[in-house]
């Protein structure tokens, strides 16, 4: 079909119109066949009869419909419809000499060349060109694929395009005697700090760069140094908050969180500031949670913890009068731990010995004048002496039982071998030896210069069941990562574990059932032989609570 060829550009762009976008969008360029356009939803090719169909009118213009499958292609809500000429550059004709050359073959043939050139011409208006008046020795052709690969383009001092700067790429870490080109970007491993080069140059020297002859070369694109330093700061003043709470009492409690090394990536500052205000905020809280178990001396028992709050169970406060540690179960203070070999008065005890106490004593120091191991020297002074001692008393020949009540709640045999001692003012008995006391309440005892027995576990292993039943210190060498199983938590029980670590070092330690201040297990000394640990539990009757000091390797 000859048409003639108007002098228009064989491209139109247009909004989404029409029912859903579907158009009609028309063009005013004449073609020839509905094959010889091509249309693009935004950056994407449509292919003609599936995605749009084409209707040509008399004069060669037309209009192009978009199809529902076309509506459906994504991008499903499109910026723009792109209708441009694309007829297939060939020549389907040939004239021979003497053949036949008819009109209408002739004007399709002449047709189809003005649209050749229509169709380059509307791509050379998108393409770079240099303007007619340059100089007719500017040569626009480009450098080789291979030279111009990773360059920008550029033009010297006549216009001609020439090869530019280097592109610049990730250099990994820093080198000397290495090109770098503009925007390359190296990491300097003695700071962890990201660097961009700002110019061209040959490194020499060595690291740090901001202290390299180099140095105004290259631009800091990610200060990690200082975020490790504050996160260095941060967890500085966590061990002091620790260290300020261990001087305090041995029942202590470490919290410290460490902030790891800033990424290659800008917001890794920001990253490491949150999580040293994060290691501030939890030594703070830990310390917190140690003022309100540990409340310090106290000369009586406290109603309030040191924040003015309510009490929690297994909270601690050493009496200065008594003096002994004491621990709050949760509606009474009861003792923490009881130890000693015997019992020592107070005054509160001498108050309520009687004048009948008294003239026992005096009648005892009487009959402790022939032998102190003859008991039979001490007939018809029971009545007296249970009345010194607050309860009664039963004689014979071959022992005598006394036994107390109130604060001198006791039951104790004398025998003939028994080598007693009966002051004659102000105190009980002495008793000379051992002695054991099994389900005794003591109500206010002063106890001077008593041990507790340091009982060795031995070897952890991987798991260990502990027990109060050798005593309430013990010790315990690191032989493996290793699993406490707890003893029963009866209210007012008590004790301390001194972990040790072996020859190999860095074990762990996990203790089932044990509530540690603001939930945090402690983390053991790692040093091989030498590091070593002190940690206390103390039981309420429900729960264990525990406490640690990390002791110096």
């Amino acid at each position: 079909m000859a048409v003639p060829i108007s002098n228009v550009t064989r491209r139109t762009v247009y909004a989404p119109s029409g029912a859903g976008g579907a158009g009609p969008y028309a063009f005013t360029f004449e073609i020839l066949a509905n094959t010889d356009i091509a249309v693009f939803k935004d950056d994407t090719l449509l292919t003609l009869t599936t995605h749009y169909t084409v209707t040509i009118n008399a004069n060669g213009t037309g209009s192009v419909t978009i199809t529902a499958t076309g509506l459906a292609l994504s991008p499903t809500s499109p910026t723009q419809y792109a209708i441009v000429g694309n007829r297939t550059i060939s020549r389907t004709t040939d004239f021979t000499t003497g053949g036949d050359f008819f009109a209408n073959t002739l004007n399709d043939e002449l047709d189809s060349q003005t649209i050749f050139a229509q169709q380059n011409s509307e791509g050379l208006q998108r393409a770079l060109s240099a303007p007619q008046t340059d100089p007719t020795t500017i040569n626009m052709v480009l450098p080789l694929a291979s030279l111009r690969a990773n360059k920008t383009l550029g033009f010297d001092a006549t216009g001609n395009p020439t090869l530019a700067e280097t592109l610049g790429t990730n250099r990994g870490n820093w080198a000397a005697s290495t090109v770098y080109y503009v925007r390359d970007i190296a990491k300097d491993t003695t700071t962890n700090n990201i660097f961009q080069v700002i110019t061209a140059h040959t490194s020499s020297g060595s690291q740090p760069i901001t202290t390299n002859a180099d140095s105004a070369k290259w631009t800091l694109l990610v200060d990690a140094a200082s975020a490790t330093t504050s996160a260095t700061a941060a967890a500085a003043s966590a061990s002091a908050a620790s260290t300020s709470a261990s001087n305090a009492s041995t029942s202590a409690t470490t919290a410290t969180t460490q902030a790891t090394n800033a990424a290659s990536s800008a917001t890794s500052a920001n990253t490491a500031k949150v999580a040293a205000e994060a290691a501030r905020d939890s030594a703070l809280a830990a310390y917190d949670s140690f003022d309100d178990r540990y409340l310090g001396p106290y000369a009586s028992n406290p109603t309030l913890d040191n924040d003015g709050n309510t009490l929690l169970a297994g909270a601690l406060y050493f009496n200065t009068v008594v003096p002994e540690m004491r621990l709050w179960t949760g509606s009474v203070w009861v003792a923490a731990y009881v130890s000693g070999t015997g019992f020592l008065s107070s005054s509160n005890n001498l108050s309520e010995l009687t004048a009948t106490a008294s003239t026992a004593r005096s009648n005892i120091s009487a009959a402790k004048s022939g032998a102190n191991t003859d008991i039979t020297a001490l007939t018809g002074l029971t009545t007296a002496l249970g009345a010194a001692y607050g309860g009664s008393g039963v004689l014979n020949n071959a022992a005598m039982t006394v036994t107390g009540s109130g604060n001198f709640a006791y039951t104790r045999t004398l025998t003939a071998a028994t080598n007693v001692t009966f002051p004659t003012t102000g105190t009980l008995a002495t008793l000379a030896g051992s002695e054991t006391f099994t389900s005794k309440t003591l109500t206010n005892p002063t106890v001077t210069n008593y041990v507790e027995t340091v009982v060795a576990i031995g070897n952890s292993g991987t798991t260990q069941t502990l027990s109060l039943t050798s005593g309430t210190v013990q010790t315990v060498t690191m032989t493996g990562n290793c699993t406490f199983t707890m003893p029963t938590a009866t209210a007012g029980k008590s004790f301390i574990l001194i972990c040790t670590q072996d020859g190999t070092g860095s074990r762990t330690a996990v203790f089932t059932s044990v509530k540690f201040p603001n939930g945090t297990a402690p983390t053991l000394t790692t040093t091989a032989t030498t590091g070593r640990d002190i940690l206390t539990f103390v039981a309420d009757g429900t729960n264990w609570y525990g406490t640690y000091a990390q002791a110096f390797a």
